[in-house]
């Protein structure tokens, strides 16, 4: 692999000269990063939290014999 130095400004203006094609292919890249970083930082702060109640078997089948006690609706 080989390793070149270049300036950001560099680099924008590398891109500036791709085919439309491949500045799209460039920027669905940078939104994929920005993406996983948001994920990464939202599954971290769910993980922070402290344990949801636990849901038992008995608490689903409750809620679904009381949603199909109700009248439908049309």
């Amino acid at each position: 692999m080989i390793s070149v130095p270049i300036t950001l400004e560099q680099l924008i203006q590398a891109v500036r000269q791709l085919e439309p094609d491949d500045r799209a292919r460039v920027a669905n890249a940078l939104l994929e990063l920005d993406l996983r970083s948001d994920l990464a930082v939202l599954l971290a702060e769910l993980y922070a939290q402290p344990p949801v109640d636990e849901v038992t078997d008995d608490n689903i089948m409750a809620e679904i014999k009381a949603v199909r006690q109700r009248p439908h609706q049309a």
